[in-house]
């Protein structure tokens, strides 16, 4: 039986070991690779969007009331005469109080 090393030309043939090249090529990354991780931002900025969304819509909703505020006491300080009777008011509803000196 004949080595293999005794067949003429065997000793020519590369191989893959022989040339150092690997099977993977050296792509500095593959496609798959690069598909999932967009895949997986994408649905993280996604879910941070939803997140800012409810944040703004609180936050809209806390303007509003601020703004109502506003709204209410600039009416009151365009008519002084609402604000004169409502200081009245204030004053019809202080209890009177006797003030007595006190001998010690």
């Amino acid at each position: 039986m004949p080595t293999s090393n005794a067949v003429k030309g065997i000793g020519s043939i590369k191989t893959m070991y022989n040339t150092k090249k690997s099977a993977i090529s050296n792509n500095e990354g593959s496609d798959f690779l690069k598909m999932y991780m967009l895949e997986k931002e994408r649905t993280r900025l996604r879910s941070e969007e939803i997140l800012i969304s409810r944040r703004l819509n609180i936050i809209q909703i806390r303007l509003n009331e601020i703004q109502e505020f506003y709204n209410g006491q600039s009416i009151l300080l365009q008519n002084p005469d609402r604000t004169e009777s409502y200081q009245t008011n204030k004053d019809e509803e202080k209890p009177n109080f006797k003030t007595m000196s006190i001998d010690y």
